[in-house]
C-alpha cells in the first residue's frame, strides 16, 4: 500500500504547485493591486476633505468678522462680499 503512497504524494504535490502558479498567484496579485488602487482613493478624498475644510474654515472666519466688527453695518459688509470673487 506504501508503495502507490509515494507516487500519489508527488504528483498530488506537482498538482498543488501548478494550481497555485496558475490560479493562486494571480489571484493574490489581483487582491494587491485592488488594496493599492483602494488606498489612493483613500487619499485622493483626504485631500479633497482637507480642501474642502479649509475653504469651510475661511468662510467661518469671514462670518465671524462680520458679526464681531462693530464699524462696518452687517447688511454693507454682506453686499461687499457677495461682489467679491469665490476662490
Amino acid at each position: 500500500m506504501s508503495i502507490f503512497l509515494i507516487p500519489i504524494l508527488g504528483i498530488s504535490c506537482g498538482l498543488v504547485a501548478i494550481f497555485g502558479g496558475t490560479v493562486v498567484r494571480p489571484w493574490l496579485r489581483f487582491q494587491e493591486r485592488k488594496l493599492e488602487l483602494e488606498a489612493e482613493l483613500m487619499r485622493k478624498r483626504i485631500e479633497m476633505d482637507a480642501a474642502r475644510s479649509e475653504r469651510l474654515e475661511q468662510r467661518l472666519a469671514v462670518i465671524e468678522r462680520i458679526v464681531t466688527d462693530k464699524g462696518l453695518t452687517l447688511s454693507d459688509e454682506i453686499e461687499r462680499l457677495r461682489d467679491a470673487p469665490l476662490n
